[in-house]
Formats: structure tokens, C-alpha cells, sequence
């Protein structure tokens, strides 16, 4: 039987890899599921994996918070010594986290064929550490899974189309795999409100930039709902800062509530990759806090707009939104066509 090795840390892989671990079960594979431990908070690793039908990790490196150089490290320390335990075929790597370069130079040192999933994706910042591991990864990586046309270009242009597939995005298959009609939504997401979320480094490890983030977020016109990842209550706590204007300040939702949650508010600010995408295929307005996106579909319709931290985001979400019947992410059977693809390469 093929074994197969399935490493996820963070809250996109967990979703991502839902869809991928049903395909992988479906096809007869053997899959051995590693959680790396970058997520560990409950909403954010637990519930999460709950929601998508992902089993109980075979293995926890309980690697925790810590700077990019000790995380890396860590992991890369960890799948090694999983790797060198287990005999695996392949290992499959999502997004562009630590835990995805990491996951790659175990990997692919040890001679062990590597997949990349959401391969191909482009910000064009380099200061950004996402923009670095992804495209670390897509250069050592055997396999590459494009979810959008644009990811399949930006692939050709580096030079590794011959190892890239276009599947469309598996994201989308846990998506639609959500029912969120029976989920029940906490009491303080009254309408109208906002959903909102910061947790990229360039602008919660810059104290400027962040304070610059949350007045902004304040002085909107109706309730913002800043969900905050256990490494921005610990930044902002150490800032000092606390609800005031618009803003409260929230604990993660599951996914299953994230996603209810989304399609009940009236907008969403945001600087994540994901939820930039999740908005647009529920068809939620959505301004994201940064200067350029890697996931420039979005833009289209005017669905989603870029903003500069500081900026004035009422009148943002007060725009003309066109309409569109176009679905840049795919069909929701991505993952069935990146295991039959991966199946083939092995």
C-alpha cells in the first residue's frame, strides 16, 4: 500500500488538507497525518480540524510559537525524525508557512518526493516571510499544485512549469463540504457588524503599524469583531491596547463559525491570504490591509480592495461591487485531481 505523509501546523493547512486527507482515504492510500504544532490555541488547531473531518494527527512535533528561525528549525527538526522512522512514498506540504519550508527541506534532503499544494501563489514581497517560504518551496518541491490559472503562470515564468498541475483550489472543496445553516453564532455577533483579522508579522511585530491597523479599525461605522490569533492578544496586551470606538476585540472562531459568522457580517477587514478568497466565494465586500494580494482574483468586481494600515475603511466598504458568475478557484474536486495527479508521479 502507498504511504503517504500529510504535514500540516497552521489553520489554512488544516483546512486544506481536510479535502486531501478524504481523497487520499478514498484512493486506498495509507496517509500518515503530522501536526507540527505552529497552531496550537483550541480554535485554531482542534475545532478547525473537527469542522473539516480531519482525524487525530499520528503524530503532534509540538513546536509551538517561537521567531521564524526557531520555529523552521524546530519542525525541520521534528518531520525529519518522522520521516526517518516512517517510510513514506511521498510528503505532502501546504501554503507558506514554516511548517511548508520546513516540511520541504526534510523532505526533499532525505529524498523524499514532495508535493506542494497551493503552489505558485505571488504577493512579489519579499519581506513578507510567506512570500519566501512559498517560493522556496515551490523551487525544491518535485510536485506542484496550482489552484488558479494565475499561480499556473507565475510557475511557467519561474521556469517549473514541467512539475506543475493546475487542480483549482482545495480550499474550496472544504468549503462547500460546510454546512453552515444550523450553526449557531455567538451572542456579540449582533448585526450589523463587521468580521475582522491581523496577523501578519510586518504589521503586528511593528507597533506603529499596528496601533495605525486598530484606530483604523475603531473609527468604523458599525461594530468591527477582531478576532485575534493567541499571537496578536499577547502583542496587543503587551501594547496595551483595548476595545474602544467600533472595536471589540474576540477569540478565534472554528471554521464552521468563521464561515457562518462571514456570511452574516457586512464586511470584512482583513491582511490574510484565506480569508481574502473565503470572502469573495461567499460574496462578502472585503478590504484587505496591505499594500498588495497573492490572490489577485479577488480584485475582481471590486469584491476586494487593498488599503494602507491608517487608512479611512468605512467609505472602503461603502463601494460599487459588480457581479460576476466567474470562479477563478475551481470546482470543489481539487483534491480527487491532485491524488490522481500525485498517485500518477509516485
Amino acid at each position: 500500500m502507498t504511504t503517504i505523509v500529510n504535514v500540516v501546523g497552521a489553520r489554512p493547512q488544516f483546512i486544506k488538507a481536510g479535502p486531501v486527507s478524504k481523497a487520499l482515504e478514498r484512493a486506498g492510500v495509507d496517509e500518515l497525518l503530522v501536526h507540527t504544532g505552529q497552531h496550537y490555541d483550541a480554535p485554531m488547531s482542534d475545532q478547525i480540524m473537527r469542522d473539516v473531518g480531519l482525524r487525530q494527527p499520528d503524530a503532534n512535533l509540538g513546536v509551538g510559537s517561537a521567531s521564524h528561525a526557531v520555529q523552521t528549525a524546530k519542525i525541520l527538526e521534528g518531520v525529519e525524525r518522522y520521516l526517518f522512522d516512517n517510510e513514506a512514498e511521498a510528503v505532502l506540504t501546504y501554503g507558506d508557512t514554516n511548517s511548508t519550508i520546513a516540511t520541504a527541506l526534510a523532505a526533499t534532503k532525505l529524498g523524499v518526493f514532495t508535493a506542494h499544494v497551493e503552489a505558485g501563489l505571488r504577493s512579489f514581497n519579499r519581506m513578507m516571510p510567506e512570500e519566501v517560504n512559498r517560493v522556496a518551496t515551490d523551487h525544491i518541491s518535485d510536485l506542484l499544485f496550482a489552484p488558479t490559472h494565475t499561480a499556473m503562470e507565475h510557475l511557467r515564468n519561474e521556469g517549473l512549469g514541467d512539475k506543475s498541475i493546475l487542480t483549482g483550489d482545495v480550499m474550496v472543496d472544504a468549503l462547500q463540504s460546510i454546512d453552515t445553516r444550523n450553526v449557531e453564532l455567538p451572542r456579540w455577533l449582533e448585526k450589523p457588524f463587521y468580521l475582522a483579522t491581523i496577523h501578519r508579522a510586518e504589521t503586528t511585530d511593528d507597533a506603529d503599524r499596528l496601533r495605525a491597523v486598530i484606530d483604523s479599525l475603531r473609527a468604523v461605522d458599525h461594530p468591527v469583531n477582531l478576532l485575534a490569533h493567541p499571537r496578536l492578544q499577547n502583542r496587543i496586551g503587551e501594547l496595551g491596547i483595548v476595545d474602544g470606538g467600533s472595536l471589540h476585540i474576540r477569540k478565534p472562531l472554528g471554521y464552521a463559525e468563521m464561515l457562518a459568522g462571514l456570511r452574516a457580517s457586512s464586511g470584512l477587514f482583513t491582511d490574510s491570504g484565506g480569508l481574502q478568497k473565503e470572502a469573495f466565494i461567499l460574496g462578502v465586500p472585503c478590504v484587505t490591509i496591505r499594500t498588495e494580494t497573492e490572490w489577485p482574483e479577488t480584485l475582481e468586481g471590486n469584491w476586494n480592495v487593498l488599503a494602507e494600515p491608517g487608512s479611512n475603511l468605512s467609505p472602503l466598504l461603502e463601494r460599487e461591487i459588480s457581479s460576476t458568475e466567474h470562479h477563478p478557484f475551481g470546482d470543489g474536486h481539487a483534491a480527487e485531481r491532485l491524488v490522481s495527479s500525485l498517485l500518477d508521479r509516485i
